[in-house]
């Protein structure tokens, strides 16, 4: 179906396509080994009319030069530079933006794959086994920075494959830290944002990155219980020090106490907003686990904060909502209450971005064996999600006869996506033309096939 054309009237950035030509430049630069084949997979990506949902039928796009077998070949030996990646991404961080990051985990089912290492089992939505809601599959852990216009964009940071054995606590502390190192070197502190989950642990991470110049914001638990510190110990009292005192209970009023902070400010979409906030709380740790050991567990201080609203976007919703958030931050620090409530309500765009790059990118769409090909193909949609903002204030709306016309400066990732190729065709050329070649020699006669080596999936953490 051939989409109606309707040019752009919004004004071009200075330099937005230049930005956009450095960066393909760049990405070009991240790939030591079959740099061409992977870049111009990009590029497929990119140009596919519609949702990816076959590797092969990429080599189809006339932007892709090679055959279908050089795409397998290039994400089993091939190479593509995640280090160099993530510092070309910091590097083309759109301006403007506040430092607000998201982070979240998802998973890439590979059930029956029978052959592929480094399986684990994780939480899934929609799939179960055995009745549970867990799937056979990759863990991938992405951070994103986010935007706060009322739109799905995202600007991919890094994304990191989660091994079954690895806390996740640990991995987690270490992407933020390198997250933070490259994007704030001065300048405002940037502020991680999680959903509440068994491997967001508020005490893990905070304690993890207390030395990281870096913001956290978690959602905690309605019925979750907090404790303040012990009074001033008397001298002369016999007996271990107190380690705790009385307790916070989020869902008993009568143990909050007076704020240490207050907002309340009106808002279009959620009414009014009304914004309390705890400080010096702690959660109650001990010595086991990540902290077992002689010496007795950290005392992991933070604020506490509430957040009440009177309305919500969607109609059929409860008015009334509220929610509980746990910050942490670097010493001397204080947390912003109206920057905090607006950034755990715009975490749920990573969650938008992570379904468009799986279901309209094909993050998860190519049954590769090793977790070292998807670990390439990821790099490839990493590359090709900032592509397409780079694209956006250059993309003109080519919609289909049956959609509305949209605003060029609201314009969907989808959208961008249909008018790729025409912005691709301006761009100085960075690929070299394929080569000559013939077919491969292929099997010899007389060798037989092998199986290849299963490997079961790792259920439990060592």
């Amino acid at each position: 179906m051939r989409a109606v054309a309707v040019v752009s009237s919004m004004a071009v950035l200075p330099g937005a396509e230049e930005r956009l030509a450095g960066f393909r430049a760049g990405w070009y630069r991240c790939l030591p080994r079959w740099a061409d084949t992977l870049f111009e997979l990009t590029d497929a990506v990119l140009c596919a009319d519609g949702p990816v949902t076959s590797l092969p039928r990429l080599s189809l796009e006339p932007v892709l030069r090679r055959g279908h077998g050089s795409q397998y070949a290039a994400l089993a030996r091939g190479r593509a530079d995640a280090g160099a990646l993530e510092d070309l991404l910091a590097a083309f961080r759109p301006a403007g933006w506040p430092l607000v990051f998201a982070v979240d985990a998802t998973t890439w089912p590979r059930v029956a794959a029978e052959t592929s290492p480094g399986r684990g089992l994780y939480y899934h939505p929609s799939r179960q086994t055995s009745g549970k809601p867990v799937v056979a599959g990759w863990c991938y852990q992405k951070v994103s920075q986010l935007c706060f216009g009322r739109d799905s964009w995202v600007w991919p940071v890094s994304c990191r494959r989660i091994a079954p054995r690895a806390d996740l606590a640990a991995a987690t502390v270490s992407q933020v830290a390198a997250a933070a190192a490259r994007v704030a070197a001065a300048g405002p502190v940037p502020l991680f944002v999680f959903d509440a989950g068994p491997g967001y642990d508020p005490a893990a991470l905070s304690h993890g990155l207390a030395a990281c110049r870096a913001q956290v914001l978690i959602r905690l638990r309605k019925d979750r219980v907090l404790l303040r510190d012990p009074p001033a110990r008397v001298p002369g009292t016999a007996g271990r020090p107190r380690r705790h005192g009385a307790p916070f209970a989020c869902k008993d009023e009568r143990t909050w106490g007076a704020p240490d902070a207050r907002l309340a400010i009106a808002d279009p979409v959620y009414g009014m907003v009304t914004v309390r906030g705890w400080a010096g709380l702690h959660p109650r740790t001990r010595r086991a686990g990540r902290w077992a050991g002689p010496a007795p567990a950290p005392i992991v201080r933070g604020w506490v904060i509430r957040v009440e609203v009177t309305s919500t976007p969607r109609p059929a919703s409860k008015a009334g909502k509220m929610l509980w958030l746990w910050w942490s931050g670097p010493p001397g620090t204080t947390p912003d209450l109206d920057l905090c409530w607006r950034a755990y309500v715009h975490r749920f765009d990573i969650e938008h971005a992570i379904r468009f790059a799986k279901t309209t990118l094909g993050w998860t769409t190519p049954a590769l064996r090793h977790p070292e090909q998807a670990d390439r193909w990821t790099a490839i949609i990493l590359a090709a999600s900032a592509q397409l903002v780079l694209a956006r204030p250059l993309a003109a709306d080519r919609r289909l006869p049956w959609e509305r016309p949209r605003d060029p400066a609201q314009l969907t990732p989808g959208r961008v996506r249909r008018d790729f190729p025409r912005l691709r065709a301006a761009l100085p050329p960075t690929a070299s033309p394929r080569k000559p070649c013939r077919p491969g020699p292929g099997r010899p006669k007389g060798r037989p096939t092998r199986h290849a080596t299963r490997y079961p999936v790792i259920k439990k953490a060592a």
